[in-house]
């Protein structure tokens, strides 16, 4: 099964249900992300990412369009604004919006880092939940 996570900047949520996706269903799911309008890598997304086990430090962002020709079984859009710029090409792949809050966003007016960090831990684990969730993959195949 292929898997593209989509958002728009391609720099933290999707980076991070890639990472989860490739590390808790390998071998039963092949995970990419990309973004409508990628920025850099979040570097508190490789952060939190590493204290649960899985690294994503070798990531990349990536614009959507060097998906263009990939055929996909599942795309799915982790923010809203990716939805609705989500591009009509992805042919008869299932798409799938799970919205999640942004965490740089959440940790803008955090006082210290490790305030911040809960944010990102947060959304971490709310995207791992997900993840576990995705169609197409039975719990027993888990």
């Amino acid at each position: 099964m292929k898997v593209l996570f989509l958002c728009t900047g391609n720099s933290c949520r999707s980076q991070m249900a890639e990472g989860w996706a490739n590390a808790l269903l390998a071998g039963k799911a092949e995970a990419y992300s990309a973004g409508t309008d990628p920025g850099t890598l979040d570097p508190r997304a490789i952060k939190v990412m590493a204290e649960a086990g899985v690294d994503i430090s070798g990531h990349r962002t990536k614009n959507i369009s060097e998906f263009k020709d990939t055929v996909f079984d599942l795309v799915v859009t982790v923010c809203d604004k990716a939805r609705e710029s989500c591009p009509l090409w992805f042919g008869k792949a299932q798409k799938l919006h799970q919205s999640f809050e942004d965490p740089p966003f959440l940790a803008k007016d955090a006082e210290t880092e490790e305030e911040a960090l809960e944010h990102y831990r947060r959304l971490r684990d709310e995207i791992k939940d997900f993840v576990l969730q995705l169609p197409g993959i039975t719990k027993e195949e888990k």
